[in-house]
């Protein structure tokens, strides 16, 4: 959802810069513009036109209430169910739909982790080798994953063998947008 509404920080907060993908502390009275919010995050831009992503867990700092990852809201179900859900919560950013029903996760595996819990090992595309976005798309699935209990470690592949075509797509998305 494309938002423009203004916010200033209530409390210093960790955010993902973006297209970088690096972690930034935004501080406490930081005046933010709310461009988007879309799969349990918020992106805002600076006074200083610096655009960052902001973890629905800490949309208290902007004036908005703290978004539940799937992690917290289902109960019982699998590590694997878990990460797929938390995977829908990744919105490509040129394109705002979630990267499961866009076709760009070509793998995802659980593997037993040292000493206790799961490893992910996701292998990805992109909609463009070109895009600026994915190192910002690589730290938003690391993040957004790291949040089921279960898991300790998170390893993101982008690669563009074989290229991502629309074909690749959930097919309800791609008859929403007429890509058929």
């Amino acid at each position: 959802m494309h938002m423009n509404e203004s916010a200033v920080l209530t409390r210093d907060c960790e955010a993902t810069q973006i297209p970088s993908g690096g972690m930034v502390t935004l501080f406490k009275g930081t005046h933010v513009t709310i461009t988007q919010a879309l799969g349990g995050t918020y992106t805002v831009m600076t006074d200083q036109g610096a655009l960052a992503s902001i973890s629905g867990k800490d949309a208290d700092a902007i004036g908005k209430e703290p978004i539940k990852s799937p992690a917290e809201t289902m109960a019982g179900a699998s590590t694997q169910e878990l990460v797929m859900a938390q995977l829908k919560t990744c919105y490509d950013p040129e394109i705002p739909h979630n990267i499961v029903d866009l076709g760009l996760i070509y793998e995802c595996k659980l593997s037993p982790f040292e000493g206790e819990g799961e490893r992910v090992d996701i292998r990805m595309s992109l909609t463009a080798p070109g895009c600026g976005m994915g190192d910002w798309l690589r730290q938003d699935i690391k993040n957004k994953l790291l949040r089921i209990p279960n898991i300790r470690e998170v390893n993101v592949d982008v690669v563009f063998d074989p290229p991502w075509t629309p074909n690749m797509m959930n097919p309800a998305l791609r008859r929403a947008l007429n890509m058929m």
